[in-house]
């Protein structure tokens, strides 16, 4: 008895002692790497001491809390700096213990751009990687080469001419959902012309009719504009950048169940092109009429491909290229309409030559667009590229520094986050003379030539540039053809009224509001 007495006091001290212990190396190991962090983050500091910078930032937090929180004064307030500080080769900002540069001078975007080393994708993408995994987007190194090789072929133009059919479908539906407009009030165009991008990139993309047009207020649809909103937010906001953290917060609990939503639709619209796939190859053997799949997508095309050992892309492989195509798809092209069509409504004598062009590939006709139709509208070819210049789809873009830079005289040391600033880049005045003016002819060839080949990039450039650009361009070309051919269009706004929010598209604060008139 006595001894038992004596042993449990011990077992609590021992066990006191232990747990102490315990606490306390965790405590001096923490410690350690916070200092640690310290020495590296005052080194990067002094570092880069000597790069212009964006006024006022503070130790730790840098600019974060002067960074404006609202999406359209946030914009502003980078256009701003970009204006004041022009003649600056690079400028420097911090969020958070980040460093990051921004550029938009051509030479220097070429530096950046042009590398074949550096093409890391910035540290913000890994807020997409829940959503689109490890796809082209978001990979890098060894895995984005394999797959950007493997990939390449189904972006090939004899491809992309077997989605001309749904383009040339989902823009009818547009049109004819535009009708009841004509010679009535100034209306909101903007998500009509999202919501078919959205249609045609499904279909194309999965093979799958979701009847964004029609449907608007489906799961599926409102998943994929939430999703992205709540990654912008999440972007913007150090503090939610922990994952345990941001899952204590209503988004994150909202961010896990679109996921959800997202992923179950995609491999359900997998299992099932598989299977039909599979059911096509065992009536083909038994040598009776296979049920033919109406039109291929890209995840047909992905379904059939194969690295250089011969190996096919597994099911999670497919999912990050069907998420991405989606993701990369829909909501790019759709702001690139709708800034066409502000801009031509803004402007009646280009929007008349845009319609002398298409009285001259289309007469009074209203039949589909054909892929030698598209090379003929060779002024809507210059306008869609204008309209990128001024609202580029993607305003900035970014990539880690996976080693010492140096650009425009400066030492930008590795694992800085470097920004190409598309919006402030194409309004270079060296390049582009009266920037802010809409001039279609500055794209003619004869005007083209000489321009540096940095001096614009919507679709980035070099190494990373977009695969789908040309499906991009093939989308808008089709769907912008069936509007104008059908309706003449005025908008209402002012530049100055459109409250431009820069996030990872470049949308307006209260949408695209037009006047629709019969054309004929």
């Amino acid at each position: 008895m006595g001894g038992d007495m004596w042993l449990v006091p011990v077992g609590q001290k021992v066990l006191y002692w232990g747990v102490t212990g315990a606490i306390t190396l965790l405590g001096t190991v923490l410690t350690l790497i916070l200092l640690q962090m310290l020495v590296a983050y005052v080194r990067k500091w002094q570092q880069m001491k000597t790069i212009p910078a964006f006024p006022y930032a503070l130790p730790l937090v840098g600019h974060s809390l002067l960074m404006k929180s609202n999406s359209r004064d946030f914009f502003e307030q980078l256009i701003r700096y970009s204006e004041e500080f022009r003649k600056e080769p690079l400028l420097k900002l911090w969020i958070g213990p980040v460093p990051i540069v921004t550029l938009y001078h051509a030479d220097n975007v070429e530096v950046l751009l042009s590398s074949s080393r550096q093409i890391d994708k910035s540290y913000f993408y890994k807020f997409l990687e829940p959503w689109l995994g490890l796809g082209l987007l978001t990979s890098t190194g060894n895995k984005w080469r394999s797959r950007r090789k493997m990939l390449t072929p189904t972006f090939h133009f004899t491809i992309l001419e077997e989605f001309l059919d749904v383009m040339n479908e989902q823009a009818n539906v547009l049109v004819n959902k535009l009708e009841k407009h004509v010679d009535q009030e100034a209306f909101n165009c903007f998500m009509d012309i999202t919501l078919c991008a959205l249609d045609i990139i499904c279909e194309t993309a999965m093979g799958k009719n979701i009847g964004a047009q029609v449907n608007g207020d489906s799961e599926y649809v409102r998943s994929v504009f939430r999703m992205t909103n709540i990654i912008i937010r999440r972007m913007k906001m150090p503090w939610l950048w922990l994952d345990l953290w941001f899952l204590m917060f209503k988004e994150g609990w909202e961010h896990r169940k679109r996921l959800k939503i997202l992923h179950d639709f995609t491999d359900k619209v997998i299992s099932e092109r598989v299977k039909k796939m599979k059911e096509n190859e065992e009536q083909k053997e038994d040598d009776l009429k296979p049920k033919t799949i109406k039109r291929r997508a890209f995840l047909d095309l992905l379904l059939n491909t194969t690295d250089e050992d011969g190996n096919a892309l597994s099911h999670q492989d497919i999912r990050e290229e069907v998420d991405t195509f989606m993701f990369e798809g829909h909501d790019t092209t759709a702001s690139a309409m709708n800034w066409v069509i502000y801009l031509l409504g803004s402007h009646p004598e280009a929007q008349r030559k845009v319609d002398n062009e298409l009285d001259e590939v289309f007469g009074n006709s209203d039949r589909p667009v054909t892929v030698d139709d598209l090379k003929k509208l060779k002024y809507l070819d210059c306008v869609i590229k204008e309209s990128l210049r001024l609202f580029p789809s993607v305003p900035f873009f970014a990539r880690t520094l996976n080693s010492d830079c140096f650009i425009a005289g400066y030492k930008v040391p590795k694992d800085t986050e470097a920004i190409v600033f598309s919006y402030a880049l194409h309004r270079d005045p060296k390049h582009f003379p009266d920037p802010e003016d809409f001039q279609p002819e500055r794209f003619f060839p004869e005007n083209s030539h000489g321009r540096h080949p940095y001096a614009y990039v919507p679709f980035s450039a070099g190494p990373r540039n977009c695969i789908g650009q040309k499906f991009a361009v093939m989308e808008e070309k089709t769907v912008i053809s069936w509007v104008l051919r059908r309706y003449w269009v005025e908008s209402i706004q002012k530049r100055e009224e459109l409250g431009l929010m820069g996030e990872l598209i470049l949308r307006p604060h209260d949408g695209i509001w037009i006047k629709l008139k019969k054309r004929k």
